[in-house]
């Protein structure tokens, strides 16, 4: 099996309620980066601001039942079921109760308990 895994553009980072303004202002006001709200309808994420950062997109995402913050990173992969296979076969098991995806997509984590949204890649 010849999966290919690459870094994709989106970075999440999920911030407690308590500290989400102040971390918003951070990035708009003493950082001066491109930052904007965008609406969610999802269960764990009350809101999101997409913050462009270089070529990258870094998603501020408020998570009301959070007490720290945690960075998850995107991979991208050209086959989701070949790649599935592949880590599963290395004892890397998905945990998609995390939140809810589609079903082209998968969360894992790496043994240290960095998320990461492995997708698809459009080419």
């Amino acid at each position: 099996m010849n999966t290919k895994f690459e870094a994709g553009i989106n970075i999440a980072i999920k911030i407690p309620k308590n500290k989400y303004e102040k971390t918003v202002a951070f990035y708009r006001n003493i950082l001066k980066l491109e930052v904007e709200e965008k609406p969610i309808t999802n269960p764990t994420v009350s809101r999101t601001h997409k913050v462009k950062f270089g070529s990258n997109i870094v998603w501020l995402d408020c998570v009301d039942n959070y007490t720290h913050s945690e960075t998850w990173l995107q991979l991208t992969v050209p086959n989701i079921d070949e790649a599935t296979k592949y880590l599963q076969s290395n004892g890397v098991e998905t945990c998609d109760e995390i939140e809810e995806l589609p079903e082209n997509m998968h969360w894992i984590t790496d043994p240290a308990g960095t998320v990461f949204n492995m997708q698809e890649r459009l080419e």
